[in-house]
């Protein structure tokens, strides 16, 4: 049973930072690329961030680049969610996905999104305030 748990969120005041964390189980990752996506009510999920395991190539949208970092602890099957200088159109219930690829790009958020194999987790929510 793979299993994907995303956990980290809050509540911060614009500006701040926050790191999410994504735990995999039941899955072996090499051949996966992850992401971290986002979802405002009433609005479509968006992908934020892509990292592909083997490798650790990354990918990031505008909205995000310079202020959000991807990364990895290969050892504990955990994907990381570094936030920096959030504002609160960063407010959301922020989800992370495998989907095997060998690619990171806004291609791949589409393939996620479209996707019937897609491992989704729960969902952390980040609130930013102003």
């Amino acid at each position: 049973q793979v299993q994907v748990v995303e956990s980290g969120g809050g509540s911060v005041q614009a500006g701040g930072s926050l790191r999410l964390s994504c735990t995999v189980s039941g899955l072996t990752l090499d051949n996966y690329a992850m992401g971290w996506f986002r979802q405002a009510p009433g609005k479509e999920r968006e992908g934020v961030s892509c990292l592909v395991w083997k490798g650790s190539d990354t990918y990031y949208p505008d909205s995000v680049k310079g202020r959000f970092t991807v990364s990895r602890d290969n050892a504990k099957n955990t994907l990381y969610l570094q936030m920096n200088s959030l504002k609160p159109e960063d407010t959301a219930m922020y989800y992370c996905a495998a989907l095997g690829s060998r690619t990171c790009s806004g291609s791949w958020f589409a393939a996620a999104l479209l996707s019937g194999v897609t491992y989704w987790g729960q969902g952390t929510q980040v609130t930013v305030a102003s």
